[in-house]
């Protein structure tokens, strides 16, 4: 048992830093007069991206100077100014030495004329031609595979779900649950992208942590004889912490922005996106425990009571620091 939960703990830890965090590397281009563009390279420091992995400029475009490089969380951010001689529209664009990549790449481009592009580059389509007006198609697919990254990712809100499946153990209570949180925090996301609300991202995220430490207490604390308020209406919880959970994906989503001309099509194929990678992740915990059950039943209390200590331990160390950031 404690090399079980030293083994969680280790693997949490390790994770902390990657809480809320986008994955994808991100390449920009936007446009500032006629000639000039800025151009901002994010490159993820894991999954393949190397300091060797560089954007390909379009053919009519040259650096105008070195870029200058500064070191961010989990990445390394390159910016500087480009020269190109005409639009942009028809030209190809990607990265080189990108074969070995785990990460996809979003390329926005953003002229002062015309709609944001949204593009996807990958290992085995590194580079992409910029198409001269927007396409849906893609721009659904490229929104909703950042969704599920973000879900998959973005541990802080995959424990709150794994939290929700192993305080309630109910199929159908787990589905009202998790519908509840799904409503609540597309609320937020959709009011916060278009403008209609939003909320500084550091306190957000500092009660983001505290919902997961909450969850995780009220699992340690779980008594079948007599059951908490948190078991009783857990449908209630979830949406009121979903709404505090929306603000964190609509501050990941505001981090890329939004094609324009296909912000409804972003929107929904992110947040579909993030509702796909939160399905996975309940099937799968759910599973795990009903094998669990049937293997060995009598490991199933202590092994979620690890579980939660972990989680719980992790979340104070997130807690306390964005609550000092």
């Amino acid at each position: 048992m404690i090399r079980l939960f030293a083994f969680i703990l280790a693997l949490l830890t390790g994770s902390a830093a990657q809480a809320d965090e986008l994955r994808p590397g991100y390449l920009e281009l936007a446009q500032q007069d006629a000639s000039e563009w800025r151009i901002v390279w994010k490159a993820p420091i894991k999954g393949g991206v190397t300091p060797e992995t560089q954007p390909i400029l379009p053919d009519n475009c040259k650096a105008k100077a070195e870029m200058q490089r500064e070191m961010a969380q989990l990445a390394v951010i390159s910016r500087g100014t480009i020269s190109c001689d005409g639009s942009l529209a028809g030209k190809k664009i990607g990265l080189s030495n990108f074969a070995a990549a785990q990460n996809d790449v979003l390329v926005r481009i953003a002229p002062t004329s015309g709609p944001i592009q949204a593009l996807r580059l990958t290992a085995d389509e590194p580079t992409v031609q910029i198409p001269a007006k927007s396409d849906s198609g893609n721009v659904a697919w490229t929104y909703f595979v950042i969704g599920i990254e973000h879900i998959v990712f973005g541990i802080d809100h995959l424990l709150f779900v794994f939290c929700l499946v192993l305080l309630i153990r109910g199929g159908w209570m787990v589905a009202k649950t998790v519908t509840a949180f799904t409503i609540a925090h597309s609320i937020t996301l959709v009011g916060v992208t278009l403008g209609w609300f939003g909320l500084p991202q550091q306190p957000v995220e500092v009660v983001i942590a505290l919902s997961i430490i909450f969850l995780a207490v009220e699992i340690v604390k779980k008594d079948p004889e007599s059951p908490r308020l948190s078991e009783r209406i857990p449908w209630v919880v979830a949406f009121l912490f979903g709404l505090l959970h929306g603000f964190g994906f609509a501050g990941a989503l505001n981090e890329i922005g939004l094609p324009e001309g296909e912000v409804p099509t972003a929107l929904l194929t992110f947040n579909s996106g993030v509702e796909a990678g939160q399905l996975a992740i309940v099937v799968i915990a759910v599973a795990m425990l009903a094998i669990l059950q049937r293997i060995r039943a009598e490991m199933l209390p202590p092994a979620i009571r690890i579980c939660s200590y972990a989680i719980g331990i992790v979340a104070s160390v997130w807690f306390i620091e964005r609550l000092v950031a």
